[in-house]
Parts: structure tokens; sequence; C-alpha cells
């Protein structure tokens, strides 16, 4: 296992926390989750990189984990692409950006703006400019899950299991800890400011804007879509890849074959 400390930055009215993992000085990656998740579920990803000799940053969006959340609640896209550009510059170069599903697409928005500092390579997982309406309403129907918290840990496992059947349950529940607070109602919510939920949501608005930003990508990209995606389909994976035509594409198909994954690569 690698070392690993926990480093700040200043946000938007406020400070943004993320581990780090892996030499200073060495090429960097910025590691981006998805809304509702918290740099934890980088960890293994994080100390993976380090071991190659990267320097790995797995950070808490504005609203979620252990950041601040924002007095205005303001979590537009736009909003958080332009903090994203401050964190960028901060961190210096070279820097290459993985953004998963919301981590994503604030990645995408940062490219697309002209005061982008450069960064040296971006993966996109599981998120492209079209994505599936019904796959965000699966989502935000799991985030709507329980305004009220859980009364256990057990509960929380609960809720897991059913949005995601396939995912084996951890033998130890203490793990779960990380993606929710106690509250001083004694009671287990989600580790992020529930007006995210309200955020500015227009999905056809959203896409032609990504797909303007996905255009002019002069970056090495790579796409990467998991077999099970409910968000990014075939057919947007191939529409982004048409938008871009530089990029690399991976379709991850998951299965218990020998205990091995089977990755097509196009």
């Amino acid at each position: 296992m690698t070392s690993r400390e926990t480093t700040r930055f200043n946000g938007l009215g406020g400070v943004l926390v993320a581990d780090v993992c892996g030499p200073p000085g060495a090429p960097t990656v910025l590691l981006l989750r998805g809304g509702g998740q918290t740099r934890h579920a980088w960890g293994t990803t994080a100390e993976s990189l380090a071991l190659e000799g990267w320097r790995a940053i797995a950070l808490d969006l504005p609203g979620h984990g252990d950041s601040d959340w924002l007095a205005n609640g303001n979590y537009s896209i736009e909003a958080l692409a332009e903090l994203m550009c401050r964190i960028w510059r901060e961190v210096g170069s070279p820097l290459a950006v993985v953004g998963a599903s919301l981590g994503g697409l604030i990645s995408m928005a940062a490219v697309g703006r002209a005061d982008a500092p450069p960064i040296a390579a971006l993966v996109l997982v599981d998120i492209a400019p079209r994505i599936e309406l019904s796959g965000v309403d699966h989502i935000q129907a799991f985030m709507r899950l329980k305004p009220e918290g859980f009364a256990s840990l057990e509960e929380v496992a609960q809720a897991i299991g059913t949005y995601q059947p396939h995912r084996r349950r951890p033998p130890k529940l203490d793990g779960l800890g990380k993606n929710v607070r106690l509250g001083a109602d004694g009671r287990y919510h989600w580790h992020w400011d529930p007006r995210y939920r309200a955020a500015p949501f227009n999905l056809e608005q959203r896409a032609r804007r990504l797909e303007a930003c996905s255009v002019n990508l002069r970056l090495p990209t790579l796409l990467v879509r998991g077999g099970l995606s409910d968000v990014l389909s075939e057919a947007g994976a191939q529409e982004f890849l048409a938008l871009c035509p530089t990029a690399e594409y991976v379709n991850v198909t998951l299965m218990k074959t020998d205990k091995r994954y089977l990755r097509d690569v196009y």
C-alpha cells in the first residue's frame, strides 16, 4: 500500500478536500467522481497509479464528501467548470484528468472554456455529450431515496444493493461510512448537499454545449464505457467518436468467467 495524505484546495467560497498518493513532482492524474459519490471511490485506483509512478489526486467535488457545501447552492455544470479550471492551474502541469459521470461533464465543459489551462490528457468514464434519460432518471431516483436518512449502515447497504444489484455486497459495512454522514438526528444521510438535486438540468441543451466542446478537443482523449451502463449507450459513445475522431474508445464488459474481465477495445 502506498502512502496517502489529505490536502485542501480553495473552492468557490469554501474548501475542497482531496487525497493524494504518489511521489511529489511526478506527472499528476486528477480523479473526479460522479454526483453523489466521494473521493474514496477512487482509493484503489489512486494507489495503483501511485505504484506506477504517478501522483494521483482524488478530489471531493463541491458539496460532496468532506468538501464544503456552496453557500449559494449553485452546482451548475458551468459554475463547477469554472472552479475546475482554477484547480487545474493550482495543480500545474503535466496533468491528466479522469472524469466519471458528473466529473466527466465538468471536465468536458472546463476544456471547452476559452480560459481553460492546458491539460495533457482527458479520460471520460461512462459519460459523453449524449446520455440516456432513463439512466439519468435512475440515478436521480436513487439520490432521492430516504431524504429522512437511514437508521443503520445495513439500510444503506440495502439501498445500494437495490440500485446496483450486480455489485457484490461488502463483507464488512464499515467502508460505507465514508459515503454517508451521521446527522444530529442520529441517522445516516448521503454525504452530499441535498441542494445538488436542484441544480439546473436540461439534457438537450447540455448535450449541444458539450458537443461543441467535443468538436474542439485537441488533446489525447479516451472514452471508457462500462458494458452495463444505462447512462451512456453504445450509440452515444459512437456519436462522441464521430465528433472527436482522434479519441480512443474502450468498452469494458464485466463477466464472471474465470474471475477475469473481458475487454473490447475499439
